[in-house]
């Protein structure tokens, strides 16, 4: 049975491609539809791929950006910490990551500072929501299905509810709102990460620099999975969470392994 969802007191957005990022801007648009209140704890600069780090061993400086708007010297989580623990004179009751300039699926969730943000939301009793758009052109991405399908999903999914221990990883299609599909539960697939490469180039002094970088490539995904429903063009929603343990492997292991009973 679904839960009435009344407007929110307080809503508050991070993200990982900076704090000018046009995706802020559209998540901005998404929860003022949502709540009275909306703060904006976000990376002063590009915090792709840091995942769920937590700066300890530099300090955080605080920029005020606007009347609860916030830049933070530091990564999606640190975001979410100073947001809730610290900036905020009392905590969100729903954390929103986003909206990012790209799919985040399959593996790739493991490197998302979008997820990692919205985890760490999650940790701290936050719901939490982490939201991308899928693009077909980098530098032209299309906004319209998060822009404007953005707040009814996370009221739909807010009315239905989820666990306090998963956060919620929703992708957009890289089509119309019109175009797009309906929401759709998927599991994490694969993903299309196939290994990592070192690009090595000589600045001009002479000194040597490197860069990483992904080898993505064509895989099979397995049952219900995201990347699958995002082909069709569906709004896919996926539950993540911390634990990570295989049973598979974990099953074997038992057989040769005591298991630890308390």
């Amino acid at each position: 049975m679904r839960r009435s969802v009344r407007v929110l007191d307080r809503i508050l957005l991070t993200n990982d491609d900076g704090i000018d990022a046009p995706g802020l801007a559209i998540l901005e648009e998404i929860a003022a539809q949502l709540a009275r209140d909306v703060w904006v704890v976000a990376p002063e600069h590009d915090q792709s791929g840091v995942s769920h780090a937590i700066s300890l061993h530099h300090a955080l400086r605080v920029s005020q950006q606007g009347e609860r708007r916030f830049g933070i010297t530091g990564t999606p989580g640190d975001c979410a910490v100073m947001g809730i623990c610290h900036l905020m004179p009392e905590p969100p009751q729903l954390l929103l990551s986003g909206v990012n300039r790209g799919l985040n699926l399959g593996m790739e969730t493991v490197f998302s500072g979008t997820v990692g943000g919205a985890m760490t939301g999650m940790m701290l009793g936050i719901p939490s929501i982490a939201l991308s758009q899928a693009y077909k052109d980098r530098n032209n991405p299309l906004w319209d299905a998060s822009r404007t399908l953005g707040a009814q999903v996370v009221r739909d999914l807010l009315a239905i509810g989820w666990s306090n221990g998963a956060c919620l990883n929703v992708n957009f299609p890289a089509c119309t709102a019109a175009a797009a599909g309906p929401m759709t539960l998927a599991r994490q697939g694969v993903g299309m990460i196939a290994g990592m490469h070192v690009d090595t180039r000589t600045d001009p002094r002479g000194m040597t620099y490197h860069w990483l970088n992904f080898r993505r490539g064509d895989r099979q995904q397995g049952p219900e999975s995201d990347y699958d429903a995002l082909r069709a063009d569906k709004i896919v929603v996926t539950p993540l969470r911390y634990d990570r343990t295989d049973e598979d492997a974990y099953m074997a292991l038992a057989e040769k392994l005591p298991r630890f009973s308390g």
